[in-house]
């Protein structure tokens, strides 16, 4: 035993030399390898702070992602009606589009805290930044919205807005303008889902690839089901049919999504107040569906259904949002996943090297 071993602790001791045993040259006693001289450390955190700074967002953000999976969707509404020539289904899809996407700038700037900001963003378009692409988008979709919220502002006024020469324009401009929204409505309803996914949130991180298939079908059951109450039932069959594509889409994703997940990073999802809005979330999702396909073509049940429909798909937001945010308290949702991912790679590689050698 050297000066050094004399001066650990016996515990120490016994752990290096064994249960009475003495190691022997080369690190291996009795033809096992060594134990570790200390347990591997249990990570807290530090000093009392957690690992990952949460997101300084408040409640406005999830509120700004509801809205904007109810503008994108009923922007692919307008556009199916207006190629279909259900004008009332149009016209309400577009104006319940432009009411989302006002609201969300107000969410939006209350969070940012000033207009200007979000200006800004809009001085550059960065291809990696999910920030700036998505403001783009958000642009673009509302330019095309609204000039088909014009014209239809236009005839409801009975063609008396002091339009003048310009009135020809814009209805000339109305259709490919409903078009142009329609292409952008898609990303508008996804993109937040990357913009959570790209920071190092935990829980979030862990959902990349499967959170935009989510935030998209939640988007299809927020704009169908206010479709579903805003419009006669006589034309909302395309409402009807997208409400349970919806429903479809957003359980099995999101069903999916948890199983590719860390089983760590995708306990938040289960757990406190998150897990109690997603799992409402998915009754109210079914419920809603169970509504459209057993009584869709009665009014009053239509608007129960779209009711339901709307409240499955905001608990979506605010669920995963809330998942995201417990996530970085506990340092143990960053740490363990991180381990794990770590053992794989080295698995991988020393299954790898066994390959090389044999070959």
């Amino acid at each position: 035993m050297s000066e050094y071993d004399e001066l650990r602790p016996p515990e120490v001791r016994r752990r290096r030399r064994g249960a009475g045993g003495r190691r022997r040259p080369g690190g291996r006693r009795g033809g096992r390898a060594e134990e570790l001289m200390v347990p591997e450390a249990e990570f807290t955190s530090y000093y009392d702070k957690p690992i990952v700074k949460a997101p300084p967002w408040g409640h406005e953000i999830p509120a700004y992602l509801f809205l904007g999976g109810i503008a994108g969707g009923s922007g692919l509404l307008a556009a199916g009606a207006q190629l279909t020539g259900r004008t009332l289904l149009r016209r309400n899809a577009r104006l319940s589009a432009m009411a989302a996407v006002g609201l969300g700038g107000v969410a939006l700037v209350a969070d940012l805290g000033k207009p200007s900001r979000f200006y800004n963003m809009l001085r550059t378009f960065k291809v990696t930044s999910p920030m700036s692409v998505g403001s783009w988008i958000l642009t673009a979709f509302a330019g095309g919205l609204t000039v088909t919220v014009g014209a239809e502002v236009d005839r409801l006024a009975g063609a008396r807005l002091p339009l003048g020469p310009l009135r020809p324009v814009l209805r000339a401009l109305e259709g490919p303008a409903g078009i142009e929204a329609a292409v952008f409505a898609a990303p508008l309803a996804g993109y937040t889902a990357v913009l959570l996914a790209d920071t190092a949130v935990p829980t979030w991180n862990a959902t990349h690839r499967d959170l935009p298939f989510v935030f998209v079908s939640s988007a299809s059951l927020a704009s169908a089901g206010l479709a579903m109450v805003t419009t006669p039932v006589s034309e909302a069959g395309p409402a009807r049919v997208l409400a349970v594509l919806g429903v479809v889409g957003d359980v099995v994703a999101m069903k999916a999504m948890e199983r590719r997940m860390d089983p760590v990073a995708a306990e938040p999802l289960h757990h406190g107040s998150a897990g109690t809005m997603l799992r409402w979330s998915e009754r109210l999702a079914v419920a809603g569906a169970v509504g459209v396909l057993a009584g869709g073509r009665r009014r009053p049940v239509a608007v129960v259904a779209g009711l339901a429909l709307m409240g499955a798909s905001a608990l979506t937001r605010f669920g995963v949002f809330e998942a995201g945010i417990h996530s970085t308290k506990d340092p143990r949702y960053v740490i363990e996943p991180q381990r794990r991912r770590l053992a794989a790679r080295r698995a991988a590689g020393e299954t790898g090297d066994s390959i090389t050698t044999a070959g």
